[in-house]
């Protein structure tokens, strides 16, 4: 999903609804629109940014315990080292096997950043794509994922060993005013192509809202905001449950996420954003109450449901099942560790309408999911 306004690049429904509350901003030489056109033009003159990468069977491993799956499929072995029975010599295999695809959305622990952590933010993002200051408050927003079909209808599906091309193309820098606060951002919207032997295998549309740089800490400021925030969630029982029921054509999973899932799903994304793990940052800085889910958890959450649903397993008389056409997704409100909420799928003459919903009804996510 991007801000641009051809036809391959237009916003997807649901963030052209949110955007409708948001209008555009023009002022001085330092205004969010100087510095979004300045930023566009920086990037468009520099072209695609190109990386190679082989598809590491462990990172994917790793990606499904961290889920809490024991599986990557249920015709696969597991991957537990504690649930895998040792072979005649003792050896016990958890690896998985060259050539098994990526389930949707699992991309996204693959092609991470590489900065060293003085090249990183204040909040510990990579800046390599910010704005100007003040515009340096990074937050995942959205986006549109879709699964290329050929000729004949087939999906390429990304395999564990192949070599993968990611290609990086900033689409758009839009100034935005939040109507309500006056607030200026700019919002940035992101193509990645993953492409292998076959041709291009994945296109992952993001959009990054872009806040202003929050003003310096004193010990005054800490301690005034830890005095007016909630108490954080009381400390969640590990494992991470996982419960899913069924109504007719909806379908809801009860998910509540530990601050282990999140600090290891930071490791394997690479992502040192503070406020997935450090609850002093993400209360006393940022102001939440706990530490944060990550938009893209809730993405690979999401997915997981629906091809849960459909039963697919990985093996090629059912890859077309495990790939939907597209999602397209909007963050809406924070989801927190600890905290129990429900996705909830309801299928509509082959579309999923999703909602993530707190445990008092709030939505946290919209997402739309299109099949083939």
């Amino acid at each position: 999903m991007t801000m641009l306004l051809t036809t391959a690049t237009r916003p997807s429904r649901l963030l052209t609804k949110h955007l409708r509350n948001l209008r555009f901003s023009s002022s001085s030489s330092t205004s969010a629109s100087t510095i979004a056109s300045s930023f566009l033009n920086r990037f468009q003159s520099l072209g695609p940014q190109i990386r190679t990468q082989t598809l590491d069977p462990n990172q994917l491993r790793l990606l499904s315990l961290t889920l809490n799956r024991s599986s990557l499929f249920p015709s696969l072995p597991a991957l537990s080292s504690t649930t895998t029975t040792p072979t005649a010599d003792n050896a016990i295999d958890t690896e998985v096997s060259a050539g098994t695809p990526l389930p949707p959305g699992y991309h996204l622990v693959y092609f991470t950043p590489a900065f060293l952590e003085t090249e990183l933010g204040a909040d510990g993002t990579d800046t390599s794509y910010n704005p100007s200051h003040p515009f340096t408050r990074r937050m995942w927003a959205g986006g549109e994922v879709s699964w290329p079909r050929d000729g004949s209808g087939r999906a390429n599906p990304l395999r564990v060993g192949q070599r993968v091309t990611e290609t990086t193309r900033v689409l758009s820098a839009e100034p935005k005013v939040v109507r309500k606060t006056g607030e200026e951002m700019i919002v940035v919207g992101v193509e990645k192509e993953f492409a292998n032997e076959g041709g291009v295998a994945v296109v992952d549309r993001r959009n990054w809202v872009f806040r202003k740089a929050l003003p310096p800490l004193t010990p005054s400021t800490t301690a005034e905001a830890s005095s007016t925030l909630p108490p954080p969630s009381p400390p969640t029982p590990h494992p991470a449950t996982s419960t899913t029921t069924s109504t007719g054509n909806t379908h809801t999973r009860t998910l509540t996420q530990t601050a282990v899932t999140l600090f290891r799903f930071s490791a394997l994304t690479f992502n040192p954003h503070k406020i997935h793990y450090s609850l002093p940052w993400a209360r006393d800085v940022e102001g939440h109450r706990d530490i944060v889910v990550h938009g893209p958890l809730n993405l690979i959450s999401i997915l997981d449901l629906w091809r849960d649903l459909r039963g697919a397993d990985g093996r090629d008389g059912s890859l077309d099942l495990l790939y939907p056409e597209s999602i397209s997704y909007r963050a809406t409100s924070p989801l927190y560790a600890g905290d129990e909420y429900r996705i909830v799928l309801e299928e509509k003459e082959g579309k999923g309408v999703v909602e993530i919903l707190t445990a008092d009804g709030r939505t946290a996510m919209k997402a739309g999911i299109t099949s083939v």
